[in-house]
């Protein structure tokens, strides 16, 4: 990368410093998106069955990246094993440079992998050819997560322009390569990996923001527990002529047991599942239908402000069923249906305690004497940040300085279970969580989309806290 005629000496005063490298940020945006319309024309699905090539391919787009900076010991792809089948994770790659008289290490997270395309009739464009309409570029992994790897290198590329690649601020990147499928390797990854990852800060960038123009800083992120849930009455599948009325089909007692997961206002009815009680912001019934798509003359479902509702209590989803489609419908009692169960868990509750408590439940519930089995079990836990460090400080200046306005804290009703893994690996550090989606990014959906404005803030705001650091002395 060619140096800039007017870097400021590092021994400048701090604000040319930080002028230089906003300058510089501001500059990096087109490079930054365009070479993420390259990365999302790579179909990179983590998911068993889809081609593991395309993942490498990305994985190796990304290495090429990273390399092309210059500023790093080692740039690697790397995999791990998954402790539980001894199978090969997916690539993630991995670059790390050493700090220096007594500068800071930061990691940089974002994941290179994506959800499934799903049904392409559903876009209105193809999912990996990148395309612009109304201010926001349009694509899979577009917001979720390959704006976030973008985000990264376009900072780092603004400090090197600005500052040179003599800056003593230590720089480790982990760029995921199955967050969407499960992180499986992740924590192995982590433990073969810890000294080349070792930092100060973690800036983790797979969130969101409040709204297109106003930053985020992610405090509390919900923990999951999902799990196969497989019903069975019968032996074999019988004539629904011949033995209904007396015979009790698969469907019908899985519809029974299901609803009583919810009372009758959608809120979770499962005993020994917890509330996290804490204020939120004021968000309107009318944001929400915007924003989620719930058209009028459907209510919300829950009680308490609708953000609690989202942030600090628990949720019960089921997001997948294996049972006859209306296509191969015929007049016959099924005699086993199986559903997956996605729970979003409170912060402050243990995953595997609220599993239990939804497996119980579930268990005496079962009418008419249905056999339950559970399996595909996966359960990773809430997130709550401490908000007190000196890195959460300089963030928040940084968001603000960026965007233009304060940064609001968030919590977030999905989850990223493999913060505890970061935690356990590196308790000293400060984990920060950021983004580049804005509400309307429907990551996971069809139609994902990425605010460009949105995302040449937060390269802005990521570059400044950069410069932050890079200024600061470790503790």
């Amino acid at each position: 990368m060619s140096a800039s005629s007017s870097r400021p000496d590092p021994s400048t005063p701090g604000e040319s410093r930080r002028a230089a490298v906003r300058a510089a940020a501001e500059a990096a945006v087109p490079a930054a998106l365009a070479d993420l319309g390259n990365l999302v024309r790579i179909p990179s699905v983590a998911f068993p069955g889809f081609d593991r090539a395309e993942v490498e391919r990305s994985a190796a787009a990304v290495q090429a990246l990273l390399a092309d900076l210059g500023i790093f010991d080692r740039v690697e792809v790397k995999t791990a094993v998954i402790p539980e089948t001894g199978a090969e994770g997916m690539p993630a790659v991995l670059a790390s440079r050493a700090a220096r008289n007594g500068r800071p290490t930061i990691l940089l997270y974002a994941h290179h992998d994506v959800q499934p395309a799903g049904d392409e009739a559903l876009w209105e464009s193809a999912p990996f050819e990148p395309t612009v309409r109304d201010g926001r570029l349009y694509g899979r992994g577009a917001a979720d997560d390959k704006a976030g790897v973008m985000a990264h290198v376009g900072a780092l590329r603004a400090l090197i322009e600005a500052l040179g690649t003599d800056f003593d601020l230590g720089v480790n990147l982990f760029i995921e390569g199955e967050e969407e499928a499960g992180s499986a390797s992740f924590a192995a990854f982590l433990a073969e990996n810890a000294d080349a990852l070792r930092a100060d800060v973690i800036v983790v960038a797979d969130s969101g923001n409040w709204d297109a123009a106003t930053p985020a800083l992610t405090v509390s992120l919900r923990g999951n527990a999902r799990f196969t849930l497989t019903v069975r009455t019968l032996d074999h599948a019988s004539h629904s002529g011949m033995f209904g009325g007396a015979v009790p089909d698969a469907m019908l007692a899985t519809v029974k047991l299901l609803s009583t997961l919810w009372d009758d206002d959608g809120a979770v009815a499962v005993a020994g599942v917890h509330e996290r009680d804490a204020e939120t912001p004021e968000y309107t019934e009318q944001t929400l239908r915007d924003e989620a798509g719930l058209p009028e003359g459907v209510s919300p479902i829950g009680r308490g402000t609708i953000l609690s509702r989202i942030w600090n209590k628990p949720s019960i989803t089921i997001t997948g069923i294996d049972a006859p489609s209306v296509r191969n419908a015929s007049n016959t009692l099924s005699p086993e249906v199986s559903v997956v169960i996605s729970m979003r868990v409170a912060p402050g509750q243990d995953a595997r305690e609220a599993f239990g408590a939804i497996e119980e439940h579930l268990r005496a519930h079962a009418p008419f004497g249905a056999q339950l089995s559970f399996s595909d079990i996966d359960c990773g836990n809430a997130f709550l940040v401490d908000t007190g460090g000196s890195a959460v400080a300089q963030a928040r200046a940084a968001l603000e300085e960026g965007y233009g306005v304060p940064p609001v804290d968030i919590g977030v009703g999905g989850s990223i279970p493999f913060i505890a893994d970061l935690v356990r690996e590196f308790p000293g550090a400060q984990i920060l969580v950021t983004g580049v989606e804005d509400p309307h990014a429907r990551a996971h959906s069809p139609n994902e989309s990425l605010h460009l404005d949105t995302f040449r803030h937060a390269l802005v705001s990521e570059a400044l806290l950069l410069e932050s650091l890079d200024s600061a002395t470790a503790s």
